[in-house]
C-alpha cells in the first residue's frame, strides 16, 4: 500500500472512530451522571491511537467531543467539550506514541505493552483534563478544586476504567490478529 493510500485509510478509519465516539454515548442514554462513569467517548478515542498512531489519535480525540456537541448538542460546549478535547487528545495521542514506542524497541511483548500504553495514556489524559479544568475555571472564575479533580477524575470514573482495562487490549489484541491475517 502506497503512502497516498495509507493516509485515505487512516483518515476513514479516523472518521469511523469519531463516529463511534458519537453514537456510544447514547447507550448511557444521553445521561450526563452515568456518561461520567462508563466513559464511553474514551473507547473509540483511545483505540484511533493504537490502530492509526499518535497523530491520528490526537484529532480523533480533539475532533470527537467538539462535534458532537455541534450534532448532538452534548456535551456543553463549555467547558465540558473543550475539556473532554484537551483529555481525549491526551488519550489518542499518548496511547498511539507509547504503544508505538514500546513496539518498536520490541523489549516487551504485545499484552504488556499495551497495558503500559493504556495506563500512561490514562493517567496522562486524566492529568491534561485536570489542567484544562483549571484553565477554564480561571476563565469562568469559578474554583476547580483537588477535592474535585480526584472525585470527577478517578472516583466517579472507575467503572469506565475498569471496562477500558478490560475492554481495549481485548480488541487490539483482536485487530492485531486481524490485521496478521
Amino acid at each position: 500500500m502506497n503512502n497516498k493510500t495509507s493516509n485515505v485509510t487512516k483518515l476513514c478509519l479516523a472518521s469511523m472512530f469519531i463516529a463511534i465516539g458519537w453514537l456510544l454515548p447514547f447507550v448511557s442514554g444521553q445521561n450526563t451522571e452515568l456518561g461520567n462513569m462508563l466513559c464511553l467517548m474514551h473507547i473509540p478515542v483511545l483505540v484511533a491511537g493504537y490502530a492509526l498512531g499518535a497523530q491520528y489519535g490526537l484529532l480523533v480525540g480533539v475532533v470527537t467531543p467538539l462535534t458532537r456537541f455541534l450534532i448532538f448538542g452534548r456535551p456543553a460546549i463549555y467547558p465540558t467539550a473543550v475539556c473532554m478535547a484537551v483529555e481525549l487528545a491526551g488519550y489518542g495521542f499518548l496511547s498511539g506514541l507509547i504503544y508505538g514506542m514500546l513496539k518498536k524497541s520490541g523489549k516487551v511483548n504485545d499484552i504488556a505493552a499495551i497495558y503500559i500504553s493504556l495506563i500512561s495514556a490514562m493517567i496522562g489524559g486524566r492529568l491534561l483534563w485536570g489542567v484544562s479544568r483549571v484553565v477554564c475555571g480561571v476563565f469562568s472564575q469559578s474554583a476547580f478544586t483537588w477535592s474535585a479533580f480526584v472525585t470527577a477524575g478517578f472516583v466517579t470514573a472507575i467503572p469506565g476504567m475498569l471496562i477500558q482495562l478490560f475492554l481495549i487490549p481485548a480488541i487490539v489484541m483482536a485487530v492485531g490478529k486481524i490485521n496478521k491475517n
